[in-house]
């Protein structure tokens, strides 16, 4: 186990650079500072599940986000512990790749926290590990109410027959752009676009403002799986890439492109900034048109964030990402699960505690789907009507331009992916700094993730 954990901590680290899920991968961030410090020892978070000294019992719960999310979670954690007196919670939170850092950490020293929220990429690593619970029996005695999620969304938190994650909101990838100034400029942006037709649209956006593009700099693994969809290529096989390596070209070749006609944004401008982070992304933050992003490529539940990011007067549009064939690409996925570590003292409190969450009217009248549309057909539709302009713009975006031309989503990663995205940053930032062509990229990609796989 401890070997295995070892590795488990090792392929996390790998992986820090991602972004989350939402990676999500989609995965947003922001201030990094929570309510329990970065240092907390595996006997203080034992202790904090076991109860303390009032008497209360206590849980801990661990998120990554941006503010937006650490202050609703936050909030309705509170009103958990004021509608149940005798238990209190503990919120963590962290930036992506500090979370994952911090869980693999207290999952070496099981002190797991109590309530975890899970990304599909991880959740097989982490079940296979043995620190998560499954939550069927929870579900089967009523503790865990799941009869107004839909069987394809619970599946997606299913291993080998367990329901160890519970989708905490439903959410696609989502292409985040300037609005206020493509509309200005006379740019139309439509759904569903080609590779070709993006990037002719970063052209016209270069030409007429002035302003580049970020095609998901040194975060590219969502978006490279994407990409291959749309020619009919899953990127994970058996101990192996999928296609072969002239697939991969085009992907390579957009980078190059966009180096050479100048729109595609100088990678040195990430230099200081914390890749992944809402608030310091190019397309909200930066001084002048050659160091912003008209676009970020995000996922949809990113949005509200985002708009709060933004400049005053500058309203955030939301499409699809491009490919060769967009409704092969696009799909719906959850965009975290909240999970129940496998060290809780309290397991069946932890659940309890994401049943609240999960279908307290109480409770999603504060999240307001900030993790993307909920699980709950009925809290959904209670929602709707108090949700933002904002947030009404996601649940279209989710339900009129993606669910009706979409295709289900891959299987979960499997081990080895993280070193294999960590792997396409380093070679997506030797094209960007033109050491690499699109073939040698190509070649150097393909050729390293295929030993990476062979060895898992």
């Amino acid at each position: 186990m401890k070997k295995k954990l070892g590795l488990l901590i090792a392929a996390v680290i790998a992986s820090a650079s991602l972004s989350g899920c939402g990676g999500g991968g989609t995965a947003t961030t922001a201030d990094t500072t929570g309510s329990t410090a970065a240092g907390s020892t595996a006997a203080e978070t034992t202790k904090a599940a076991a109860g303390d000294e009032s008497g209360k019992l206590k849980l801990t719960m661990s998120w990554w986000g941006n503010q937006v999310r650490n202050e609703k979670t936050q909030a309705a954690l509170d009103l958990y512990s004021e509608q149940n007196p005798g238990t209190v919670i503990e919120g963590q939170f962290s930036e992506w790749s500090d979370y994952w850092n911090k869980l693999a950490t207290s999952a070496a020293g099981q002190a797991i926290p109590d309530i975890v929220q899970m990304d599909y990429s991880f959740i097989d690593q982490y079940v296979k590990n043995g620190l998560l619970v499954d939550l069927t029996p929870y579900i089967k005695d009523g503790t865990l109410d799941a009869s107004n999620i839909s069987d394809n969304t619970m599946a997606s938190g299913t291993v080998n027959g367990g329901v160890y994650a519970v989708c905490a909101g439903i959410n696609a990838p989502s292409l985040l752009y300037n609005k206020t100034l493509l509309d200005k400029n006379g740019i139309v942006v439509k759904d569903y676009m080609t590779t070709d037709e993006f990037i002719d649209l970063c052209r016209e956006v270069y030409k007429k403002t002035g302003y580049k593009t970020n095609i998901a700099y040194y975060n590219a693994g969502a978006f490279l799986d994407y990409f291959m969809r749309g020619n009919d290529v899953v990127l994970y096989g058996d101990k192996k890439m999928g296609g072969e390596e002239k697939d991969y070209l085009p992907f390579f070749q957009m980078y190059e492109t966009g180096i050479k006609e100048g729109w595609f944004i100088d990678p040195g401008v990430f230099a200081e900034l914390s890749i992944g982070s809402v608030e310091q992304e190019p397309l909200v933050y930066g001084s002048s048109p050659e160091t912003m992003s008209w676009c970020a490529f995000y996922n949809s539940n990113q949005l509200t964030a985002m708009q709060k990011a933004a400049p005053e007067g500058m309203e955030i549009g939301i499409t699809t990402w491009p490919s060769a064939d967009p409704k092969k690409s696009g799909y719906l996925k959850s965009s975290q699960f909240f999970s129940v570590g496998a060290h809780s003292k309290n397991p069946e409190e932890a659940v309890k505690v994401i049943n609240f969450l999960t279908n307290s009217t109480d409770a999603n009248n504060i999240l307001l789907g900030e993790r993307g549309v909920p699980a709950s057909s009925v809290i959904a539709k209670e929602l709707a009507p108090k949700m933002s302009d904002v947030e009404q713009k996601v649940i279209h975006y989710v339900n009129e331009v993606v669910t009706p031309n979409c295709s289900p989503i891959n299987p979960p990663q499997p081990d080895g992916a993280s070193e294999v995205s960590n792997l396409l940053n380093q070679v997506q930032e030797q094209v960007c700094y033109s050491v690499y062509d699109a073939e040698t990229a190509a070649k150097e990609f393909y050729n390293g993730a295929n030993e990476i796989m062979s060895k898992k």
